[in-house]
């Protein structure tokens, strides 16, 4: 068999399992990001998932038995860390920083894993963008990559931007976006 040949097999064999990785991520879910509009009372840890991160935030059940958290913060507020949606958007405040992920990029999910972990600086919403399924918004911005990041003006319009695909970490992030140390 010629060289080329066998480099095409293996190709496509690699293509065809990054593939069906992607669509069992999919169809598995996974855990949310904080603020998650999806209520629940705490977050089951995934087989393999060392470090499960507890959901504190308060169901409708919670109301209608007079149970609330004070110290909770509203989904949207700054120190966030939200999922995209027009609504989501919009009502977010404080800096407003898109990260587009994909969750079969392995950057992405330990930028995720580094956000959850040491949690949105106060005065920063990160909402977060399935890079894959929204094209027009990566258009917009000029996203070519996943792990991109882009802080928002008041307008909507982008300020910075900075992919964090090198050193996945929102410190990294936020730095390269002129918004942290």
């Amino acid at each position: 068999m010629k060289r080329a040949a066998i480099v095409g097999i293996v190709v496509g064999a690699v293509v065809v399992v990054g593939v069906a990785g992607a669509v069992a991520l999919s169809l598995g879910g996974g855990t949310e990001p904080v603020g998650a509009s999806t209520p629940s009372a705490s977050v089951s840890p995934e087989p393999g998932d060392p470090s499960p991160v507890p959901d504190d935030t308060p169901t409708p059940d919670d109301a209608a038995r007079g149970e609330s958290d004070e110290s909770a913060a509203p989904e949207a507020s700054p120190g966030a860390y939200i999922e995209y949606s027009e609504a989501a958007l919009a009502a977010a405040e404080g800096t407003r920083v898109l990260f587009f992920h994909a969750p079969w990029c392995p950057q992405c999910r330990s930028l995720e894993a580094d956000i959850l972990a040491s949690g949105v600086p106060e005065g920063i919403t990160v909402v977060k963008v399935d890079y894959d399924s929204n094209q027009a918004l990566r258009q917009q911005y000029g996203v070519t990559l996943q792990t991109t990041v882009v802080s928002l003006d008041e307008a909507g319009a982008a300020t910075s931007t900075f992919v964090a695909y090198d050193e996945p970490t929102l410190g990294a992030a936020l730095t390269g976006l002129g918004l942290g140390d």
